[in-house]
C-alpha cells in the first residue's frame, strides 16, 4: 500500500542523511585557499581599527612578498570607528527569555549593567515610520521583517534599511533603546551584527540585533497581546580616530604606460566569527586570479590588488584609496566580497563600442556555467570610490548568494564554511576575465 511520509518523518530521514554525510571539513589547496586559512586561523577576528586588523596587514604584506608582488606598501589613514563591550539582553515579561543578542556598529552604549523599558513591536519599518513623533519615549523599539535567502542577494538592500536606518528613526521618535531582527536568512540562534548609521540631528541610543530564532519568540508572545518589558545591555561604544590601513601590492605588465586593472577585497571583518566569508575568501579569490593571470606570457597591464582596510564599518579604506590614488590613471575595476561560492554571472559596465570585449569575455566564461546578466556592473564598495571618481570600465563576477546571509556578520562565518570545490571555480572565473582584460592594448571605460 502506498504510504505518505508525514512531515515529521520527514525531517527526520532529512536529518539521517545530512548526519551520514557529516564529517570534518574539506580541505582545500591553492593560493586561495591558503589566504582563506591562514587569515582565519593566524590572524582570527579583524574588527576594524583594533590590534588584530594592524596584524593582519603586517601578515598580508609579508603574504604578498612571498607569492612575489612587488611595489607592496601600507597606506594608512585614521577613521571614526568602534569597539564592542558587554552586551545581553533578557526578555523579563510576559515570560522570561535569555537572548542571543549583538550590538549594531556605532550603537551609544547604555548605563553599566543595561536598561530595562517596554518592548513595542514593530512588523516591518514602514510601520516604524509611521509612528507618531514622541510615541516610543521611554521605550525599546523591536523592527521586524521578513527577508529571505536568494542567489542574487537582492534582498539585502531593503530588508537590511531595518538596521541601517531603523534605529536613528527610533531614536528620533523618543526611542529609549532598539533592536531588529538579526539582517540574515538562516535560522540558527546567532545574531547577525552590522553597522547602523545616525543622522546628525539624532542622538543615537543603544541598538542591537537578536537572533531569528528570538525574533520568532517575540513575534509569537507579541500575537499574544500582553505587555513585554526587556532588559537591553549593549556597553560597546564609538572611538575617534583609529588606525586602519590599506594593503597595495602590484604584479607589473609589460607595458608599463598602460593603466593597471584594479583587483580589490577588504581586509578587516567583524568580531564575532573569523571573516572566512567576508572578506578573507575575496582577498584570497582576487590574489590567486591575479598570480594565475600571469602564467605564459606576462600580461599587458600592471594588475593592482588592493586588500583594504575599514569597510564593514564604514568603507572608510575605499574612500582613502580613491583619495591617495586620484592623480593615478586606472582602466578598470572588480572586487570580490561575497562569500567563496561559485560565479553565476556575469555583468559589465563599459562605454559604448566594448560589445566584442564583453562578448569574449562572456564566451570565455560560459563552459564555467556563468551566464551573462541584463544589468549594469557596479562593482562594489571598496572601489565604488575611484570607479566614480575615474568612470572606470567594471567587470561583476557574481556569487551565488543562496546562503551566503546565513554566515553574514555571525559567528558562523569561519573557515569550516568554504567548499573548496566552488572557491576554486570562482577562481577560475576571476582568472579568466583577468587574462582577457589584461592583455587589452586599447584604451578602457566605464559607461
Amino acid at each position: 500500500m502506498k504510504r505518505t511520509m508525514t512531515r515529521a518523518a520527514l525531517a527526520l530521514s532529512l536529518c539521517l542523511a545530512t548526519a551520514a554525510h557529516a564529517g570534518p571539513p574539506a580541505e582545500g589547496s591553492g593560493v586561495a585557499w591558503d589566504i582563506t586559512e591562514g587569515l582565519t586561523t593566524e590572524i582570527g577576528q579583524r574588527l576594524a581599527g583594533t590590534e588584530r586588523e594592524a596584524a593582519a596587514r603586517d601578515w598580508a604584506v609579508a603574504r604578498l612578498k612571498a607569492l612575489g608582488f612587488q611595489n607592496i606598501r601600507i597606506e594608512p589613514f585614521t577613521f571614526d570607528g568602534w569597539v564592542r563591550g558587554p552586551e545581553s539582553a533578557t526578555l523579563t515579561a510576559p515570560y522570561p527569555h535569555k537572548l542571543a543578542v549583538a550590538a549594531l556598529g556605532y550603537s551609544a552604549p547604555t548605563p553599566a549593567g543595561g536598561i530595562t523599558a517596554p518592548l513595542v513591536y514593530f512588523p516591518t519599518l514602514d510601520a516604524l515610520k509611521a509612528a507618531p513623533a514622541g510615541s516610543l519615549k521611554g521605550k525599546i523599539v523591536f523592527i521586524d521583517h521578513a527577508f529571505r535567502a536568494a542567489q542574487d542577494g537582492s534582498g539585502y538592500g531593503p530588508f537590511g534599511a531595518a538596521r541601517r536606518q531603523g534605529p536613528t528613526i527610533a531614536a528620533a521618535k523618543g526611542a529609549l533603546g532598539v533592536v531588529i531582527r538579526s539582517i540574515g536568512t538562516d535560522w540558527q540562534r546567532n545574531p547577525h551584527t552590522g553597522a547602523t548609521g545616525w543622522d546628525k540631528a539624532v542622538t543615537p541610543i543603544p541598538a542591537g540585533a537578536v537572533s531569528n530564532p528570538d525574533a520568532d519568540l517575540i513575534v509569537r508572545i507579541a500575537k499574544r497581546g500582553k505587555p513585554m518589558t526587556l532588559m537591553l545591555q549593549l556597553e560597546g561604544k564609538p572611538v575617534p580616530q583609529m588606525p586602519s590601513g590599506n594593503v597595495v601590492a602590484e604584479l607589473p605588465g609589460r607595458d608599463p604606460s598602460l593603466p593597471p586593472i584594479l583587483v580589490a577585497c577588504h581586509l578587516d571583518s567583524w568580531d564575532l566569527g573569523t571573516g572566512a566569508f567576508d572578506d578573507a575568501a575575496g582577498c584570497g579569490i582576487v590574489t590567486e586570479a591575479a598570480l594565475a593571470a600571469q602564467q605564459g606570457t606576462k600580461p599587458l597591464r600592471t594588475i593592482r590588488v588592493l586588500w583594504a582596510g575599514a569597510e564593514e564599518v564604514g568603507v572608510f579604506g575605499g574612500a582613502a584609496y580613491a583619495v591617495a590614488h586620484k592623480d593615478t590613471s586606472h582602466a578598470l575595476a572588480m572586487e570580490a566580497d561575497f562569500g567563496a561560492d561559485k560565479v553565476w554571472r556575469v555583468q559589465y559596465s563599459f562605454a559604448p563600442g566594448y560589445a566584442d570585449l564583453a562578448s569574449r569575455i562572456t564566451a570565455a566564461l560560459a563552459p564555467l556555467g556563468i551566464v551573462r546578466g541584463a544589468d549594469k556592473a557596479s562593482g562594489g564598495a571598496d572601489v565604488g570610490a575611484i570607479i566614480a571618481a575615474q568612470k572606470l570600465a567594471v567587470v561583476d563576477l557574481d556569487q551565488d548568494g543562496t546562503r551566503y546571509f546565513d554566515l553574514h556578520h555571525t559567528p558562523d562565518d569561519t573557515l569550516d564554511k568554504i567548499d573548496p570545490a566552488q572557491l576554486a571555480q570562482t577562481v577560475e572565473a576571476w582568472r579568466r576575465v583577468l587574462a582577457i582584460v589584461a592583455n587589452e592594448a586599447g584604451p578602457l571605460a566605464g559607461n
